[in-house]
């Protein structure tokens, strides 16, 4: 497993009491009564929303890589895997961050089932997360496993740190990309990439 993955497991230090504790004690820091009708549930529904958002830190996305397939009679041209929606947090203001990756890469000898491309977008993106990070952790993923002539990776991402507190720019999509070998090295390789993804308003 590299150190990317970011897996910590402090979270078993904190009880579900402890976390429900703090989440009542951010309802009284806001200006409201944590023991009125309406917000008594509310903390065990957050701690419970923790666990499904940063479900992530509980996967190893290098697993979903393990198995791979070599009977692909000489396939050598790229595969992309396009619009594969994610949702995460912005590790700045554990605000959502909500948006798409698109994935490429040419096999050099074996490729991967497309769901298990999904699922590693799916275990980085289940994290406090800074896009950027995200997009070069999916691609060195993809990387390590399949040792392919070449990966790339884009990630549109609409921020709600932006979009909801801050400057409120409503409309506004980050886009981010980490290119490998072929798909850093060669301008062609990297242009039909970027010609399969389309991305981009009106598509």
């Amino acid at each position: 497993m590299s150190d990317d993955n970011n897996r910590d497991d402090s979270r078993h230090d904190v009880t579900r009491q402890q976390a429900e504790d703090a989440v009542r004690t951010l309802l009284r820091w806001s200006g409201d009564d944590p023991t009125r009708e309406g917000l008594l549930d509310t903390p065990k529904r957050v701690a419970k929303a923790y666990e499904d958002w940063f479900s992530g830190y509980t996967l190893d996305p290098d697993d979903y890589m393990a198995r791979t397939f070599e009977e692909v009679c000489g396939y050598d041209e790229m595969i992309v895997l396009r619009d594969i929606d994610y949702e995460s947090h912005c590790e700045h203001h554990m605000a959502p961050i909500i948006g798409k990756v698109h994935i490429g890469y040419l096999p050099a000898g074996k490729v991967v089932g497309i769901s298990k491309l999904a699922r590693v977008v799916e275990a980085y993106a289940r994290r406090f997360q800074v896009q950027e990070k995200m997009t070069a952790q999916i691609a060195n993923c993809i990387q390590r496993a399949l040792q392919p002539r070449g990966v790339g990776v884009v990630v549109e991402g609409a921020h709600e740190c932006m979009t909801t507190r801050g400057i409120h720019k409503r409309g506004v999509s980050m886009v981010t990309s980490k290119m490998l070998g072929s798909f850093r090295d060669d301008a062609r390789t990297r242009a039909e990439f970027l010609q399969f993804i389309d991305v981009g308003p009106g598509r």
